[in-house]
């Protein structure tokens, strides 16, 4: 589907389909935004060269999964970034490639799917006057779409703040593999944050100079969302060390109750290693065992037993435990 939104000169704005491309064309002080949703491949990429976006530009957009980034050729400059149709709780994630092609007088829009920072901004971008700066409009959607995963992280805190109190008050297994699961997922969202603040941090340092020339504050406008865009990868990279902390302390208290364990092992061992020996050697059946003819032996050596016993015991008790 192409739906189009035309600023005219007259600052008329009308709605519609891809016929007002023409008009726009005709009308040099217009302005256009053009959004596709769900175009299939080989018509997507018609209408892009129609709209002499470069072919490089226009295979990055269609490659799966093609990291976030940003790219200025002659016509466009290309904002590829990841956007969510869904965030839970749990860290889980359902994510689309947007791409954003801004131009002079114009603002082309890619994505698959509905996209909440795409709509919003269709209907409340004539409003702010963001029509006549499509790469302020840009960085106003990417700015949505950041913003939304800034809630669902900090919506997060709660549930960490739980393990962390769970884990500290009574560790165990379950805990521990929530623990692990929220690192993993934690992980692949780094490495997306991470894509989308280099995005910003290069857009920043060599602002293209058609972008610089619209009627709006491109630099401040950039600079917001590279605040946000840092926040959010600062923020993951937090709640992934914190989960990597707690997860290492579990594994100390577990290593640490395996040491004790093991040393009452070993006490108990190091007090029935000699009592065993004692009772293996008059276990043997020889003829010739003087001790086995006394009349009080059975007691002395019992005797000697727990004498034995009761020194380890003792020095055991004073040395290890």
């Amino acid at each position: 589907m192409i739906r189009t939104q035309l600023l005219t000169t007259a600052g008329e704005r009308i709605e519609g389909n891809a016929e007002l491309i023409e008009r726009w064309r005709c009308d040099y002080g217009s302005y256009i935004w053009i959004d596709l949703i769900n175009e299939g491949p080989h018509a997507e990429k018609q209408f892009l060269l129609s709209m002499q976006c470069h072919p490089l530009a226009i295979e990055d957009v269609q490659r799966f999964r093609h990291p976030p980034k940003t790219e200025t050729f002659d016509n466009y400059t290309l904002i590829l970034y990841r956007g969510i149709t869904e965030f839970n709780k749990d860290l889980t994630i359902q994510q689309m490639t947007i791409a954003l092609f801004a131009g002079d007088r114009c603002l082309i829009s890619c994505h698959p799917r509905h996209s909440l920072g795409v709509t919003y901004y269709w209907e409340n971008a004539h409003h702010e006057n963001l029509l006549v700066s499509p790469g302020l409009l840009a960085s106003r959607i990417m700015r949505f779409s950041v913003g939304r995963y800034l809630e669902s992280i900090l919506a997060f805190e709660t549930s960490l703040n739980e393990l962390e109190d769970a884990m500290q008050e009574k560790p165990n297994d379950e805990v521990m593999r929530e623990l692990i699961s929220y690192q993993s997922r934690l992980r692949k969202l780094k490495r997306i944050f991470s894509y989308h603040e280099k995005l910003v941090t290069n857009l920043l340092k060599d602002i293209p100079q058609r972008l610089i020339d619209e009627d709006g504050d491109i630099e401040h406008g950039l600079q917001d969302l590279f605040e946000r865009c840092e926040r959010l990868h600062g923020l993951c990279t937090m709640y992934y060390e914190i989960c990597g902390d707690l997860i290492n302390g579990y594994l100390s208290i577990s290593s640490h109750q395996l040491n004790n364990t093991m040393r009452v092992l070993t006490v108990i061992t190091a007090i029935f290693v000699p009592l065993t020996f004692i009772a293996g050697i008059y276990g043997m059946n020889f003829d010739n065992m003087p001790e086995l003819h006394m009349p009080y032996g059975y007691f002395y050596t019992l005797g000697g037993m727990l004498v034995i016993a009761a020194g380890f015991g003792i020095v055991a008790f004073k040395k290890w435990l």
